[in-house]
């Protein structure tokens, strides 16, 4: 297999997302601009222009047409994949640098995690903040990582307090915790077995 070099971005990567189809590559850098590729041979389809700030992470939904992101300018933005449409920015009124983001059930709502150590869920369609995680039971320090389950039940977390956290993704119910003795920069669950 021959590498492909794709070149688009000004600034360091910061993130790799695929669609579940795996003909598209999501990218996220610090220069602002999230960029689409063709995933066969490394042709840039688009760039979604908005951010204020390096954007951290992105997730597309199961039909791949629609791709959040989260930023350092305190935002997560909603987009049309095909047009590059902005369709909604959801606003953090704190300092809070949000370092990742993803879909949740059906698309209908999206998990963000950040610096404050908060897991928030919200509704995709409103923008409305429907949750958030129990401080006693969540991070006490800057969440690094997210990832959710195959079948999008279930998401993980890691953050800089040396743990990682397994969440139910409808209740934001702490399900277990995994104490580490250094401070967890990323996480990742399997789609075959039950391991992370």
């Amino acid at each position: 297999m021959r590498p492909i070099l794709m070149k688009g971005h000004e600034r360091p990567l910061t993130f790799l997302k695929y669609n579940r189809d795996g003909d598209l590559l999501f990218s996220c850098a610090k220069d602002h601009t999230p960029t689409v590729w063709f995933a066969d041979n490394g042709e840039r389809l688009g760039t979604y222009r908005g951010h204020n700030g390096a954007v951290w992470s992105c997730d597309v939904s199961r039909d791949s047409m629609r791709l959040i992101t989260g930023s350092a300018d305190q935002t997560v933005k909603l987009w049309n994949v095909q047009t590059g449409a902005q369709l909604y920015t959801f606003n953090f009124g704190s300092p809070a640098r949000i370092n990742r983001a993803v879909w949740g059930p059906l698309n209908r709502t999206i998990v963000s995690v950040g610096e404050d150590a908060v897991i928030r869920i919200w509704d995709s369609e409103t923008g409305k903040l429907l949750r958030e995680a129990d401080k006693e039971s969540g991070h006490k320090k800057t969440i690094t990582s997210l990832t959710k389950s195959a079948d999008g039940s279930h998401f993980l977390t890691g953050s800089l307090d040396k743990s990682a956290k397994l969440w139910d993704t409808r209740t934001l119910t702490l399900i277990k915790t995994y104490v580490t003795e250094r401070p967890v920069n990323a996480v990742a669950m399997s789609p075959l077995l039950d391991h992370m």
